[in-house]
């Protein structure tokens, strides 16, 4: 039975789930091998900065009391929040142009699915984003004493997440193999990004004349989601919901366009 076009990428992944695993579980071992506490750091990490950002903001200068971020400690997980969406696709953009270099030795193999890549790699950042998640939402009723029913909306919040950062990784690494110029490019890009996205700030402190530019940028809509059902403790916009789901799938249906047509490019030129 022949798969519909818009469902061939699931398929792939599905009739390839075996290949995922044993590579993403052998790249999950080695991130933390050689280290005394190995996979504790990966707790220890965001635990630490969410320590800080609360102590800091909440503590020293007091500045929470002051936002609409709910809680006593609102503008320091508000910022927590910020940054492990940010994170996430900060690691991502940066793996990205190296992806297939990175894997040329066994991606010269006729029989390798190169398209693949793309899923381990924002599947082994999502492991990490999803500890930290964890630690913020941990701290959230250990710190704050509060807890909320649109939690349970973080998993359709983060599909939209997932399918936009697959697209981008299947652009920017055929890109990537092309020229090396974008890998130097990512490098300068992303700290500026990160101050055009509001991870310190939220939306509604940017003048609304100007606030539609600031939704131009795709993890804006996830942000603030995530901020208002984990913060708030209420559920996501519908229709702000379905806008990064529309354009989550046209980044993802585009990149995995672009990737497919020029794959066999690129397995001889990396």
């Amino acid at each position: 039975m022949e798969t519909q076009p818009l469902l061939q990428p699931f398929a792939d992944i599905w009739r390839q789930r075996e290949l995922f695993r044993a590579i993403l579980t052998r790249e999950l071992q080695v991130r933390f091998r050689g280290s005394v506490f190995g996979w504790a750091w990966a707790v220890l990490a965001p635990l630490v900065m969410l320590s800080i950002y609360t102590l800091v903001f909440s503590g020293a200068l007091k500045v929470g009391a002051a936002q609409d971020s709910g809680g006593r400690f609102g503008y320091a997980f508000s910022i927590f929040v910020g940054l492990v969406v940010f994170n996430f696709f900060a690691e991502i953009a940066y793996r990205a142009p190296l992806l297939l270099a990175e894997h040329k030795h066994i991606i010269r193999r006729s029989i390798f699915p190169p398209q693949i890549l793309a899923w381990i790699a924002v599947a082994r950042g999502g492991v990490y984003m999803l500890i930290a998640l964890a630690v913020l939402l941990t701290g959230q009723i250990l710190i704050d004493q509060s807890i909320h029913w649109s939690w349970l909306a973080l998993p359709f919040i983060l599909l939209p997440l997932g399918l936009a950062l697959l697209g981008i990784v299947w652009i920017l690494s055929t890109i990537g193999a092309l020229t090396s110029d974008l890998n130097h490019l990512i490098i300068s890009i992303i700290p500026v990004a990160m101050f055009a996205t509001p991870v310190f700030y939220e939306a509604s402190n940017v003048p609304e004349g100007w606030r539609w530019l600031l939704y131009l940028n795709p993890l804006t809509g996830i942000i603030e989601m995530m901020r208002t059902a984990i913060l708030r403790g209420n559920w996501p916009d519908g229709l702000l919901y379905l806008t990064c789901l529309a354009a989550s799938l046209a980044v993802f249906y585009a990149g995995r366009t672009l990737f497919m047509r020029k794959k066999t490019i690129l397995v001889d030129i990396i």
